[in-house]
């Protein structure tokens, strides 16, 4: 909500500076998200006084003019506007000046002859038609000619204003206005507020209630609905300040009638809306739902079909606004209007949400509809339109009106104690302080001793019990003075993480010391990406009203996310990357969605670029199973999951237990994603994992004697696992085997068609001798052996 420092003072006596009164409204709960200095940076463009306009010598578009610039001097100032003239006052930018925009100006030479500055036009000042007349004009600015000479233009113009844009919480919708705005000031700083003037003369022989008839039909959507007739009514331009006021809140003037509704829609927070009374079959307005296929055409020429969801504001015939957001076309206010009907209501918020959202149509009032208008600005709101009306002296008022109320709205009275409103703050704040403060804002307070009784004013709809008498309360008397206090139930804790916050931490941190980058991605995918990675539907989570098809399903798997994470790098040229995510994955416990979720905790990464390959992601499970699995049996089979490659992928087991799988995504489904470089994958489910999680790891000391490395080349079938081999080579391998790597695969012409050699290195040991050749031969034998008669490998 933008609101003038201007004119806030009309309403306050304001006697601190705007950054103190930026600093006032922060404390109190409204923060000022940006303060706009209007004119600021304007400096050195004073009055001048066109003396003599000759052409110049040496270019046929320029002219040279001689100025009177008051206490500067006779100045030249060379132009190529044509609209300038002898005897003309203009504003004129002097040497080292700064424009609206904040250009310099500095005295050159054109085409050889000296000009000490430049004529301004009202777009270099920063200003329309809306706050000086002829500013909007394709030329210079002429000024009119009781002006003085060498002033300052800022200064004439009263150009130079600040602007607070202020954030206003959903709760409080009274403050979505220049008038709100100013009940808080004025409680702030403890001033009185001046209300705008809402009398006004009428004239008795012109009655509403004769000439018009006004029903209401749908008081649930519509609670009240205020008309007032203005008869001889004479358009026309608005005068200069409110022009001016419209300016500032960047609403452009379109003639006195539009402008005052919009000036009561800026000042006190209600929109409203003019007829023209002709325009008004049978001179009647009934406010009703619209019937299903019924059409209107609002003010900007749109044409929209309706249906029973939409409250429209009709005449004996047709539609003639769409209620709360926009006129008809047909009604609205023209050069030779002669009768106004001015409309002042309340709507449901919800209905014009919906409205609005459905139509796609919005506007300032729907705007504020939808926030929410109070009850009391119906009738303050037109008040004050009315007063303008007589103000401007454009029309005569009826001394009658329509106000139909669906119920009758009354204060708020809550009975409290202080001890009450002092217990939810946690302070001890004295009776008459509770009393002055609540008296400030508004409230109608009566103390007796420590009972308190409190009228809530009709605006204020969220206060509704002491709750909100504390929260108002403390906004005034300073969140600076809250002393921190436990409740009474609590009691200090040590704090910190607890075990699984610091596994997952301790998680993290091991696979960013292997380089990988941690990222976040929706919860929300779409069923494509199940269809396209082949997985399964049975226990999917559709969410009701996604955000797009794209967010429809609760993810079963994060390894679609990070692989589309990966495309996205490859896409913008980041061909090299690791990426990971320890997030939740949501299957659904029966197919109705009737219960929660089961949840289960998952990490996946994801590995891109020249140097990745299976064993890189393999040499990070390895890695997180020799951190948390210490000692437990680890197994890797050959994967037959759809959406990985078929010889290099592989599921994980765990003592037996699947925990998860790796290695590289299927060509096909990256090439569907939009890349066509190799993405490899590690996904472990960390709910199942944990139970293998060792509670206590235990150090081992370092040998004292020298181990023993062999390298052992064996051949075997394509089919047969690296894994089956290894297992082999541990059973076989005695005590004294500490450990197995495999370190080469070859397939090529030094070996048989169908077949591979995998190479490995095998450390022996022992913690209290010295290995001889004997014992290490002994095992190397047994190990093929039994290589030959279960894997029928051979020794290379």
């Amino acid at each position: 909500m933008k609101i003038p420092f201007s004119w806030l003072k009309d309403y306050v006596d304001i006697d601190c500076s705007a950054e103190e009164l930026e600093a006032k409204l922060f404390s109190c709960g409204f923060e000022v998200e940006e303060t706009l200095y209007f004119g600021e940076k304007i400096d050195k463009i004073v009055t001048c006084k066109i003396l003599k306009i000759e052409k110049h010598p040496n270019a046929d578009k320029l002219s040279v003019c001689t100025v009177d610039a008051g206490k500067y001097g006779t100045l030249q100032i060379i132009t190529a506007a044509t609209n300038v003239f002898e005897g003309a006052i203009v504003p004129v930018a002097l040497d080292g000046s700064t424009l609206f925009n904040g250009e310099k100006i500095r005295k050159g030479k054109l085409r050889g002859l000296e000009s000490c500055g430049m004529f301004c036009s009202g777009e270099e000042l920063g200003i329309t038609d809306d706050w000086y007349e002829g500013a909007s004009v394709h030329g210079i600015l002429i000024f009119r000619e009781d002006l003085p000479l060498g002033e300052s233009v800022k200064d004439i113009l009263g150009i130079g204003d600040v602007i607070f844009d202020v954030n206003v919480t959903a709760n409080r919708p009274d403050c979505q206005s220049v008038l709100g705005m100013a009940r808080e000031v004025a409680a702030v700083l403890g001033k009185p507020l001046k209300m705008p003037d809402l009398s006004y003369n009428t004239d008795a022989g012109v009655s509403t209630l004769k000439t018009v008839k006004i029903t209401d039909d749908a008081f649930d959507l519509c609670p009240r609905y205020k008309g007032r007739l203005i008869k001889d009514v004479k358009i026309g331009p608005s005068p200069e300040w409110m022009r001016r006021r419209l300016f500032s809140m960047g609403l452009k003037s379109i003639n006195n009638v539009v402008d005052i509704t919009n000036f009561v829609l800026l000042e006190i927070g209600q929109p409203m809306h003019a007829f023209d009374l002709r325009d008004l079959e049978g001179n009647e307005i009934n406010v009703r739902r619209a019937k299903k296929g019924e059409k209107i055409i609002t003010l900007d020429e749109k044409e929209f079909k309706l249906d029973e969801n939409n409250l429209v504001i009709c005449d004996a015939e047709k539609p003639v606004a769409l209620a709360g957001v926009m006129g008809g076309l047909n009604s609205g206010i023209k050069d030779d209007t002669k009768d106004v009907l001015f409309e002042s209501a309340r709507f449901a918020r919800d209905n014009i949400r919906k409205t609005s959202r459905t139509l796609g149509q919005r506007s300032d009032s729907s705007a504020r509809f939808e926030k929410g208008v109070d009850y009391l600005s119906q009738e303050i709101g037109l008040k004050r339109a009315l007063n303008l009306v007589d103000k401007l002296g454009c029309g005569k008022i009826a001394c009658d009106e329509y106000d139909l109320k669906g119920e009758q709205f009354k204060e708020k009275t809550i009975e409290t104690t202080v001890d009450k409103i002092n217990g939810v703050l946690g302070l001890d704040i004295a009776a008459d302080t509770v009393k002055n403060i609540l008296e400030r804002l508004d409230f109608k307070v009566t103390l007796d001793g420590r009972n308190i009784t409190v009228i809530v004013p009709l605006y204020r709809e969220d206060v509704e019990g002491y709750p909100d008498l504390a929260e108002e309360v403390i906004r005034e008397y300073g969140y600076d003075n809250i002393t921190p206090t436990l409740l009474k139930t609590s009691a200090i804790t040590a704090g910190g993480r607890n075990a699984e916050q610091k596994s997952a931490e301790d998680l993290k941190d091991l696979l960013i010391g292997y380089g990988y980058n941690e990222t976040i991605t929706y919860s929300f995918v779409s069923e494509k990406e199940f269809d396209l990675f082949g997985l399964d539907k049975s226990r999917l989570i559709r969410i009701l009203n996604p955000i797009s098809e794209d967010m429809a399903i609760m993810r079963t798997t994060l390894i679609p996310s990070l692989v589309r994470a990966a495309v996205y790098n490859i896409n913008r040229q980041n061909y090299d990357g690791k990426l990971f995510e320890l997030a939740k994955t949501y299957f659904a416990v029966s197919g109705d969605n009737a219960e929660l979720p089961e949840e289960k905790e998952v990490l996946c990464f994801a590995a891109f670029g020249e140097k990745e390959d299976y064993f890189s992601v393999k040499g990070v499970t390895d890695g997180i199973f020799a951190a948390f699995c210490y000692g437990k049996e680890i197994k890797y089979v050959r994967s037959s999951e759809k959406f990985m490659h078929p010889t290099r992928s592989a599921d994980i087991f765990v003592d037996g237990e699947k925990v998860g799988l790796i290695g590289q995504v299927h060509p096909d489904i990256v090439a569907a994603c939009g890349a066509d470089k190799a993405v490899f994958v590690g996904e472990i489910r960390i709910d199942i994992l944990k139970k293998h999680f060792n509670g206590k790891i235990t150090a081992k000391q370092v040998s004292k004697f020298p181990s023993v490395e062999r390298d052992l080349a064996v051949i075997t079938e394509e089919d047969v696992l690296c894994d089956d081999v290894v297992s082999v080579i541990k059973r076989n391998g005695g005590k004294i085997l500490e450990k197995v790597s495999l370190f080469d695969v070859y397939r090529g012409n030094q070996v048989a068609m169908g077949k591979k050699s995998m190479a490995f290195n095998l450390v022996f040991g022992s913690d209290d001798r010295t290995l001889n050749v004997k014992e290490v031969d002994d095992a190397i034998e047994k190990i093929l052996k039994n290589l030959k008669s279960e894997l029928n490998a051979e020794l290379r």
